[in-house]
């Protein structure tokens, strides 16, 4: 299948848009054609890891259309209209007890670039290999092979290019609170980080009738759409006194990865209270009394399963609850590099690639 696709041939230089063609889809596989593709800041943040094979497609907010199965497969039909998510092993203890995105072979599956068998998944022009399989997807192109188990299927109704973004940080923003958090009305809840897992994080507070949401960030315009977004309070992360402004919480959920943010989102909270890490960063070093009382968890992708969860975030956005679509901007895949660009600046909360333009 021949295709066009963002490339990353060398983690210092920006990306090149080229042509490759990727396998056809194996056992348990799909061809999709890409509608739109998310960009997250994990797609960033990896393109650094010396253990990722190079060149190599990112991407892992996709949304498309079935074009083909591989064998096996009875879940999705061609035609179908699909959000693709992480990908996972099924038969796992964590995937048999509904925690698929702690699955045994989730790091394989998710963050290898490559196949489960280490099979690449696409040749450039040339000949050379390129790992096209980064969250069993690999979306930064026109088309992408998915696993069966990433691949949620949704009414063809709903506007499919900007539905990517709901497959990973939407998911992982909002399942945090709704799911991993399990903030119920009346509660409070401080976000640290108002970009779209922060800003998803907001939305599903709200819904879920939290009384205090308070959003913590640097940039003045992410804090305006906090509030816009249902943030009771809005607060400037520079403040030097942050966890005196942010007050006493029932839970609070850290998106930077940065240490002394991360104290400070665990020093507001309540005796009793829950704290939600989503953010890959350095290190913390606290004192054991820093945690009496108080539970503190990394969490991976929400603790969603997403064949359940996306279709419940697609109802709370048609009843007007969650609003995503807000934070989205669409770049045609040759403008990649500019999407990933305000995405590090802060002019775009969501970058959403629209390779079909």
């Amino acid at each position: 299948m021949r295709a066009q696709a963002a490339i990353l041939r060398d983690p210092g230089k920006p990306f090149t848009v080229e042509d490759i063609s990727l396998a056809p889809p194996g056992p348990g596989e799909a061809l999709v054609r890409v509608a739109g593709a998310g960009m997250c800041h994990t797609d960033v943040l990896f393109r650094g890891l010396a253990e990722l094979p190079m060149p190599m497609v990112f991407g892992h907010e996709g949304s498309g259309v079935v074009e083909a199965v591989g064998p096996g497969v009875t879940r999705v039909a061609p035609g179908d209209h699909v959000v693709m998510s992480y990908d996972s092993c099924g038969w796992c203890g964590r995937c048999l007890t509904g925690a698929a995105p702690y699955c045994d072979e989730f790091m394989a599956r998710n963050l290898s670039g490559v196949r489960a068998d280490g099979s690449t998944g696409a040749i450039c022009s040339v000949g050379e290999p390129v790992a096209a399989r980064w969250f069993g997807q690999s979306s930064f192109a026109t088309h992408a092979v998915a696993t069966e188990r990433n691949l949620v299927t949704v009414d063809k109704s709903l506007p499919l290019e900007l539905l990517g973004p709901l497959g990973c940080g939407l998911q992982t923003g909002a399942g945090s609170v709704l799911i991993s958090l399990n903030v119920r009305a009346g509660a409070g809840i401080a976000v640290f980080g108002a970009g779209a897992v922060g800003l998803a994080a907001v939305m599903a507070a709200k819904a879920a009738g939290a009384d205090e949401i308070v959003a913590v960030d640097l940039h003045a315009s992410r804090r305006e759409l906090a509030l816009e977004l249902g943030a009771t309070r809005a607060l400037d992360g520079a403040d030097p006194d942050l966890a005196a402004a942010v007050g006493q919480v029932d839970h609070s959920l850290d998106t930077t990865g940065v240490p002394e943010v991360i104290r400070t989102a665990i020093a507001v909270l309540r005796p009793g209270g829950s704290c939600g890490l989503v953010g890959a960063g350095g290190e913390i070093t606290l004192p054991p009394t820093a945690l009496a009382g108080r539970t503190v968890r990394f969490i991976f992708e929400g603790d969603a399963v997403p064949q359940e969860f996306v279709p419940r975030l697609i109802r709370l956005w048609r009843q007007g609850r969650f609003p995503f679509d807000r934070l989205i901007r669409t770049y045609p895949l040759d403008a990649i590099n500019d999407a990933e660009r305000d995405s590090a600046s802060g002019a775009t909360v969501k970058p959403v690639l629209l390779p079909g333009t």
